[in-house]
């Protein structure tokens, strides 16, 4: 059973599972957050609203951690390999890993850490959470979709699931998990980038007829063949599937790279376009439209 979690990365995700799971689980003992002696001594004494209500988490400094039984990894791409250090300390031999990080990378760069760790593929889709400074809002919570392509990671699969189902934190649990994360994938190249290159909301993003909305459209389908190189098969409809989630969202909520470039912060770019143009080079392919964004990114932050 798990008993001890560890977060690292205290962003939106990170907040919004450190919420769920102690409310769920009824004690703030249970869910640590754990980052280095100079992050830990800028906010020890901070406390988060969550939609508004004061809420206080556990800060343990990445020196005096111990292993948990479980690690969610909620950080952004940029940061990751500052993670894998600061992490460190609570991966022991039992240790099961969540990534709720964007893209179809970050598991595979835990795994070069940390070969022997049990790595569960995770998918966190549906959630409109916005962070600024210590206060976290959302209309949408949203869902963890997790799985393993692994079958010796089934056991850890099934400690998860007992755990979310007991905090009653949202899950599904995927059969072809492959697909789900290469479906979100898709999602967030196109609404991550196209909200922040035009500086709109998730209204603005899918209303037909915008630019932005031809732009989201483009990047999407892009993402489509290198998925069939990978094994993974995303049609039109899944475009539209996409389109139809992040109408759910709230209109004027915009997602994570929009929030980087109004507080003028590095965004995940090279997470999203970057990966697309490189995987899109070595099968010989073209993607005009992560091509503009990829260009328009690099513009927006270096006028920081």
């Amino acid at each position: 059973m798990i008993e001890k979690i560890a977060i690292v990365g205290m962003g939106a995700l990170g907040l919004l599972y450190a919420e769920q799971l102690t409310r769920g689980l009824g004690s703030v003992e249970c869910v640590e957050f754990i980052m280095d002696e100079e992050r830990l001594a800028r906010h020890r004494s901070d406390v988060y609203t969550i939609n508004g209500e004061a809420k206080q988490f556990r800060m343990v400094s990445s020196r005096e951690a111990r292993p948990a039984d479980l690690c969610i990894v909620a950080v952004k791409y940029n940061a990751l390999a500052g993670a894998l250090d600061t992490m460190q300390s609570v991966i022991g031999p039992d240790t099961i890993i969540l990534s709720v990080m964007n893209g179809v990378s970050s598991e595979k760069i835990i795994g070069k850490r940390y070969p022997a760790a049990r790595i569960l593929l995770t998918v966190a889709q549906g959630m409109d959470a916005m962070r600024d400074g210590s206060s976290l809002r959302f209309t949408q919570c949203g869902a963890l979709r997790i799985g393993t392509d692994c079958p010796e990671n089934i056991p850890a699969l099934d400690a998860v699931e007992e755990l979310f189902r007991r905090a009653a934190v949202p899950y599904v649990r995927e059969s072809d998990i492959l697909y789900r994360l290469w479906f979100k994938y898709m999602l967030n190249v196109g609404i991550n980038q196209t909200c922040m290159v035009f500086d709109v909301g998730y209204g603005v993003a899918t209303t037909e007829g915008t630019e932005a909305n031809r732009v989201l459209l483009g990047a999407m389908r892009e993402v489509i063949p290198l998925a069939k190189a990978h094994g993974v098969t995303l049609t039109e409809a899944d475009v539209g599937e996409c389109v139809a989630i992040e109408k759910t969202l709230d209109p004027l909520g915009y997602p994570s790279m929009a929030q980087d470039r109004k507080a003028g912060r590095k965004s995940e770019v090279e997470m999203f376009a970057g990966d697309v143009l490189r995987m899109a080079e070595e099968l010989g392919m073209d993607a005009p439209f992560n091509r503009f964004l990829y260009e328009r990114v690099q513009e927006i932050e270096r006028e920081y």
